[in-house]
């Protein structure tokens, strides 16, 4: 256990968790929505400090990160728990264990075994990921010190649902984020995710302002969330942050809790895809649908592909000091 970072004391030994955006009001003997944060006499502790349930080496383009060292490998780390309780996880094994199952499993790696066994890989970043890195909040934050001292970048791979004051300590150490925009449907994130909507909006323009590379990911999920008013939507509000936000729009298939739902067909994508370069979005990248045309980078300014990627493998990057190097105009990104 860790005494957490970002809470405060209230009377009779209550305490308000001001990590993320659920602000859990937490009883003592009680655990905030995570699961792994408690109350023990009117103190807030971590649950998972130190202790991974995942460590694994990854290309970065499993993140997805696209306009973030193409080519590169990512060393990603998580524990057990998430903020969120999302009836289409893909990780619900971790995410949900305490929760579906009240235990809490983990690894014992310290902060400075997970730098040193990121470097040992070759790994020039690594990934807080699989579940969410908010809630493991102390842990992530003392392992990007370390990495960022010793040359390597640090990414979230986040549901962006964290307060202003959790995003203002990290950033300093926080190179890049692939946020997921679940929806822009306040009920969508009610009814499948257990949270709201606006917070996850005010960190992705947060995390931006704060000078981190920001990605964004959709999962597409038929009769969900793919009308086209509601792409339009999600596309708009990112254009309308930067045009330089690369959008992923991936490919849904039926797991954990949400299983009435079929698979995105290949042409929604696509079509989001058409949304999102119209409404001014210079990056939207197609997922889980290997092979596809989307998953390539096109240089906004001469149209000529300049990172050529196939899945997660990448094949020629026509990049140079940060410009395409065909036409010379600034290719945003970390290169």
């Amino acid at each position: 256990m860790k005494e957490a970072l970002l809470y405060t004391k209230l009377e009779n030994n209550k305490l308000r968790c001001d990590l993320c955006a659920h602000r859990c009001l937490i009883l003592e003997g009680r655990r905030g929505i995570c699961g792994v944060r408690e109350n023990r006499e009117g103190m807030l502790y971590s649950l998972v400090y130190g202790k991974a349930i995942a460590t694994h080496v990854d290309p970065i383009e499993k993140k997805p990160l696209f306009n973030f060292l193409p080519g590169s490998l990512a060393f990603s780390v998580a524990t057990a728990g998430c903020n969120m309780t999302c009836r289409h996880c893909q990780n619900a094994d971790i995410s949900q264990s305490p929760r579906d199952f009240g235990r809490i499993m983990g690894q014992d790696i310290s902060p400075e075994k997970l730098v040193e066994m990121a470097q040992d890989e070759g790994c020039r970043t690594i990934a807080y990921t699989y579940t969410e890195p908010t809630i493991f909040f102390e842990y992530a934050l003392d392992t990007a010190r370390l990495a960022k001292d010793r040359g390597l970048k640090n990414i979230f791979v986040t549901n962006g649902y964290m307060t202003a004051e959790a995003l203002e300590m990290i950033a300093p150490v926080l190179d890049g984020a692939n946020v997921d925009l679940k929806s822009f449907n306040d009920d969508f994130y009610r009814e499948i995710c257990g949270a709201r909507l606006q917070p996850v909006l005010d960190a992705i323009k947060r995390m931006f302002d704060l000078g981190i590379w920001v990605e964004v990911t959709t999962l597409v999920i038929p009769g969900r969330n793919d009308s086209e008013e509601e792409l339009q939507s999600i596309a708009g509000f990112l254009s309308g942050i930067s045009p330089d936000i690369p959008w992923h729009v991936s490919a849904f298939y039926p797991t954990y809790r949400l299983t009435d739902a079929p698979r995105t067909p290949v042409s929604t994508l696509q079509r989001a895809r058409e949304i999102g370069q119209t409404a001014g979005l210079r990056y939207v990248y197609t997922g889980n649908i290997p092979g596809d045309d989307g998953e390539n980078t096109f240089c906004y300014n001469c149209g000529r592909k300049i990172i050529e990627r196939t899945g997660y493998r990448v094949g020629s990057v026509n990049i140079r000091e940060g410009r395409c190097a065909f036409c010379a105009a600034p290719a945003p990104g970390i290169w």
